[in-house]
């Protein structure tokens, strides 16, 4: 299968693209923004992975992207990238910051999702993965607004792409993970981790790996699974 992920090249990206590589019949594209070596350095590790510059904060960039798209035959569309965003009250919070960001998260993943849905429709067979990244979207964490806001705003999306696809033999589920150690929460206190490793069923926090294990279940399952929400949080919300 051809399966493109965006932001791919680092993080829990880059385990998605590992991941899925592994299977020699996938052909794995993934988009990237500012880390060209990153991107250079992962495409060699595997003769079945190949990478587009496709920077979210900049049009033109997006609608070039958009054109070499059109070249592909995309089975599988992971949408995963996400632009940093400001850890801050909400009511510290100006409503420009909260435009900007949904520009640069959910407009491009908008625009690049409708050009897969154009060809996946035609030929009848397509799936789409969105990493929600935020199992907490009932429970935000304080000064995660912004970024909860447009993980919230991409799960809604992901359900109506499911409910209005299926009957072209296209599927759309989310993933939510919990708490995860990638550069999006590298500045996290180091007692809040420890804290949370504590307070944990495992006694241990997700990792991408995890994740990225979830995204291989969910590209080779059936069509029958589609509108899910995966919350990958070992039943913190049940205990």
């Amino acid at each position: 299968m051809n399966i493109l992920v965006t932001g791919g090249s680092s993080g829990l990206g880059a385990e998605i693209v590992k991941e899925l590589s592994q299977q020699e019949n996938n052909t794995v594209y993934f988009t990237f923004a500012k880390s060209a070596d990153k991107a250079k350095q992962l495409s060699e590790t595997k003769n079945n992975i190949k990478f587009f510059p496709c920077d979210f904060t900049d049009e033109t960039s997006i609608d070039h992207f958009l054109n070499e798209l059109q070249k592909l035959d995309i089975d599988i569309l992971i949408n995963n990238a996400v632009v940093g965003f400001e850890k801050q009250y909400f009511h510290k919070t100006s409503a420009e910051v909260f435009h900007k960001s949904f520009q640069q998260n959910i407009l491009p993943t908008i625009k690049i999702t409708q050009a897969f849905l154009t060809k996946a429709r035609k030929k009848k067979f397509g799936k789409i993965i969105n990493i929600i990244s935020s199992a907490n979207i009932n429970k935000p964490p304080i000064g995660w607004s912004e970024y909860v806001a447009n993980k919230a705003y991409l799960l809604s999306l992901s359900k109506s792409w499911a409910t209005e696809n299926i009957k072209f033999n296209i599927t759309s589920n989310a993933i939510s993970p919990s708490f995860m150690l990638t550069n999006l929460t590298s500045e996290t206190d180091e007692r809040i981790v420890e804290q949370m490793i504590e307070n944990h069923p495992l006694k241990k926090i997700l990792t991408t790996v995890e994740v990225a294990q979830a995204v291989v279940f969910l590209v080779n399952c059936s069509q029958q699974i589609n509108g899910t929400n995966m919350i990958m949080n070992a039943g913190n919300d049940l205990l």
